[in-house]
């Protein structure tokens, strides 16, 4: 059994497998809106962790030119643009120095 979350529509909000606050209804695991409900969440999980992973490739790469085990030009012309242009991007938009707060520097 799942507990779900309708809005006033009955569309899910919220599906959980065990009862939590502010739940408004059931729902049979094997039935088809769960079903649903969860290949449309797997799918955006799925989608943020490929965006995560690029992240962590782009990272990859910038750490083996930087140790000299791989050049920039040893890469397709393709992918030296896109590595480029997304390095530009990240400049302007300060890296990471801008996601955590002065205050917040000793948490991590």
């Amino acid at each position: 059994m799942l507990y779900v979350k309708r809005d006033e529509q009955g569309t899910l909000q919220q599906v959980e497998t065990a009862p939590f606050a502010g739940m408004n209804g059931e729902l049979a695991v094997d039935s088809p809106e769960a079903q649903a409900w969860y290949a449309q969440h797997s799918l955006l999980q799925l989608k943020q962790s490929d965006l995560d992973m690029i992240r962590v490739l782009e990272d990859l790469i910038d750490v083996l030119i930087r140790k000299g085990v791989v050049s920039i030009t040893d890469l397709p012309e393709a992918a030296q643009s896109k590595l480029i242009g997304r390095s530009k991007a990240r400049d302007v938009l300060g890296g990471l120095n801008r996601l955590i707060n002065e205050e917040d520097a000793g948490l991590i």
